[in-house]
């Protein structure tokens, strides 16, 4: 465990962030001293959360730990100074100690990050290719930069002074902004938006897995009754956005495709005949797991004028297949793959993950050759990020002997595939708890990126999300002095019979967000 002392609740999120990334499996916990909590606040922040805790000793003495420590910082923060110690650093105590402007908050944050980053770096002897950067979206800040007009090269000596990347991830970030402009010219931000339809079924739940899905085989009986309240709330968005712009339709999960061919073409239908697709950029169902995927499912989807699909096997090799609770076969996925093509889909996803259990380099070769074979029109490549709430995690006893590796050479090989494959890396993200403190990133063919991936990562236009356990985002088309965009989110219940028993009051809060 490592222990953060502070005397003030300032950037505990972004401090936690990057300790926990120089030292993904130990524990970090954030401990307030009598100082803070005159503030009236005393926090503990443990691994990807920040919570509230009861205040533990009396008010006249420092929050203790309540486990011994396998390392210590203290941070305090002063008048116009920061001073960061690390008494029981590798190479012996080491200390930093910086002047701020506390009134620019901005600039004091990314003064810490950097003097903290430098510290962990030289104590450890290690190195973060994202540098100091710890948000989900690094490709906004090239996107910002841009649309002011600057140019690469100030780009890339604003990145790398300001977040301490490198060069190749700086390279990586610009390229993609640029690509996503182009796309996203054809978006109409005012007064557009997208649809997410959320169906929360699975054949298994993936080891390592933490969205919000149920294994059909205990809800086979109530999926109609499922699709009824869904329907309900597909009825409230189609009628209240009929003048607005559909630009994008993804159909995710869960797996929808564990629906049976009939229920798959009755939402589909519902769809269409509810919301003018006449703008509609993109209409994606993920198809996802192979031991869902029929012909007659295909088929339907077809017949539907579905543009893009997903088949994903995450890996290619069987043993990890079976460790992660992905019930179906290597083959499974060629074959599902190859009767698409025949069924005539030219636009299909891949998705695979990086730092599965027991996958060394050669692994990974391996699954790409078998991708390449395939050929498909795009290739997302996932960081393994084990959530709370995946089992990899609420049962890391079980698998904490298990290599979990993921390193620049995992991620330059699948960019070197990709690049032989004629794809190009269109979009990019990242999560906490990454392995190897990497990213994700999908490539595709020419013609054949997809606009919702974009669209959900720039945070530049409406996503008005349906089903169980989806998340709405208003975003408002006027950007922010800054560049940003005033957001606002709700939330549907993730428990589907709560759903289905609470219909209305998930329409309702649609309404409260929407109202003005």
């Amino acid at each position: 465990m490592i222990i953060v002392t502070l005397n003030r609740t300032e950037f505990e999120y972004d401090i936690h962030s990057l300790i926990k990334a120089f030292f993904p499996k130990e524990d970090v916990e954030l401990y307030y001293t009598k100082e803070a909590q005159a503030e009236g606040k005393n926090v503990a922040c443990t691994n990807h959360s920040i919570e509230e805790r009861a205040a533990s000793g009396s008010q006249d003495q420092d929050v203790k730990p309540e486990s011994p420590a396998a390392g210590h910082f203290a941070i305090q923060y002063e008048d116009n100074r920061i001073t960061i110690a690390w008494e029981d650093a590798p190479e012996g105590p080491a200390h930093s100690t910086f002047a701020v402007d506390f009134s620019d908050r901005t600039a004091t944050k990314n003064a810490l990050k950097e003097h903290l980053y430098e510290l962990l770096e030289k104590e450890t002897g290690h190195f973060l290719p994202w540098g100091t950067l710890t948000g989900i979206r690094p490709t906004k800040i090239p996107m910002k930069l841009l649309n002011e007009g600057k140019s690469q090269e100030e780009i890339t000596d604003y990145m790398k002074q300001t977040y301490l990347a490198s060069d190749e991830k700086i390279q990586l970030a610009i390229g993609i902004a640029k690509t996503e402009r182009a796309l996203l010219s054809r978006v109409d931000y005012e007064n557009g938006y997208s649809l997410y339809v959320g169906i929360p079924f699975c054949p298994s739940t993936c080891l390592y897995c933490s969205f919000t899905s149920y294994p059909l085989a205990s809800w086979k009986s109530r999926v109609d009754v499922y699709l009824d309240a869904l329907e309900k709330e597909l009825d409230y968005v189609a009628e209240t956005f009929s003048g607005k712009t559909l630009n994008s339709v993804y159909i995710g999960g869960g797996t929808p495709t564990t629906l049976e061919p009939v229920q798959l073409d009755r939402l589909i239908r519902k769809i269409r005949g509810s919301f003018d697709l006449s703008h509609c950029l993109e209409f994606t169902v993920e198809a996802g797991r192979p031991d869902s995927i029929t012909e007659e499912k295909l088929s339907v989807l077809r017949d539907n004028g579905i543009s893009r699909i997903s088949i994903n096997p995450q890996t290619m090799k069987q043993e990890t297949l079976d460790i992660i609770g992905r019930h179906h076969t290597v083959e499974q996925t060629v074959d599902s793959f190859r009767l698409a093509r025949r069924l005539g889909f030219d636009d299909i996803n891949m998705d695979l993950i990086m730092g599965l259990p027991e996958e060394n380099l050669e692994d990974v070769r391996h699954t790409m050759e078998e991708l390449k074979k395939l050929d498909p029109d795009n290739i997302t490549i996932h960081s393994l990020a084990i959530k709370r709430a995946a089992r990899l995690n609420i049962y890391k006893d079980r698998y904490e002997k298990m290599q979990m590796v993921n390193t620049k050479e995992h991620m330059d090989l699948c960019a070197e595939y990709c690049r032989e494959m004629g794809l190009s890396p269109y979009y990019l993200y990242r999560q906490k708890g990454m392995a190897g403190n990497m990213e994700n990133v999908g490539y595709a063919k020419p013609g054949k990126a997809g606009i919702y991936n974009i669209l959900i990562m720039e945070e530049v236009q409406t996503i008005v999300a349906c089903g169980a356990g989806s998340s709405t985002k208003r975003v408002w088309a006027e950007p922010n002095p800054d560049g940003t965009h005033r957001i606002e989110r709700c939330e549907n219940v993730k428990d589907v019979q709560q759903y289905i028993d609470r219909i209305d009051e998930m329409i309702e809060r649609k309404r409260r967000l929407f109202e003005d």
